[in-house]
């Protein structure tokens, strides 16, 4: 039994040997997956200071996408290449780090304001109107998202009173008696021309009232002079209704322009 268990004993220590050894030579080989150190912040943020965007989106690019980068790290690179993307016209990528950093952190009423203001610049006003309206719930007296949803509300309340009246004439259709009128009213593109024509020739007189009331029911009389020409040439075969029309407008936008 003896020379069994001595020899059984001898095979275990070789075994023993031989698998140190060869872990020894996998760890010599870097066969194990290297950890990969962090990425120093640092070149990324100056040059955010130096404003240099092509060095942002190239510098900052891996240390947001580095596992090891810490959250406030991530979120300042963040920052930083949303305003270089901005500033060079990549709203959409713009968007989305600020998409980013918002998730990281869903109390930046800075970063609400300048994702509206990306919005706003796509021309996607309701998502612009909600992300100033979040910057504000989060910071009542933040100025700028005041005024950012201030000025849009007013545009989206002129957008919706232009749709209204689009296509409809500066008078009501339903009492239109005259041919012309009645020709105005089918067509949109007259349509449009006569409410745009009723617009600038109010207040053209409104301002040249202001100063000089002559000179408004001076300015008041061209309008009527150029209805009643425009009721007795329409229907001859020599008269452009359209054309009239437009150059009519065109002279009281040159006079706003003065």
């Amino acid at each position: 039994m003896q020379p069994h268990f001595t020899s059984a004993v001898q095979g275990l220590v070789v075994a023993a040997v031989l698998w140190t050894t060869l872990s020894q030579a996998v760890a010599a080989t870097g066969t194990e997956p290297a950890i990969a150190p962090p990425i120093d912040p640092a070149p990324c943020f100056a040059a955010a200071e130096a404003h240099d965007d092509d060095k942002i989106i190239a510098i900052c690019g891996p240390l947001i996408d580095a596992e090891k980068t810490s959250g406030a790290d991530r979120l300042k690179a963040l920052i930083a290449r949303a305003g270089a993307f901005d500033r060079k016209e990549q709203i959409d990528r713009a968007i989305g780090d600020d998409d980013a950093a918002l998730l990281l952190d869903p109390t930046l009423a800075d970063i609400f304001n300048a994702r509206g203001e990306l919005w706003r610049k796509k021309g996607d006003r309701q998502h612009a109107l909600a992300d100033f309206a979040a910057a504000i719930k989060l910071k009542p007296d933040h100025a700028a998202a005041k005024s950012n949803y201030r000025s849009l509300a007013l545009e989206l309340e002129r957008i919706g009173a232009q749709m209204a009246v689009n296509n409809r004439p500066s008078f009501d259709c339903a009492s239109a008696r005259r041919a012309v009128e009645k020709a105005i009213c089918a067509n949109p593109d007259l349509a449009n021309l006569d409410r745009q024509i009723a617009v600038a020739n109010a207040k053209a007189v409104r301002e040249a009232g202001s100063g000089n009331p002559g000179a408004g029911r001076a300015l008041q009389r061209e309008q009527d002079d150029f209805i009643a020409r425009r009721n007795a040439a329409f229907g001859r075969p020599d008269y452009d209704l359209q054309k009239a029309m437009k150059e009519r407008l065109d002279h009281l936008l040159a006079m706003e322009r003065r």
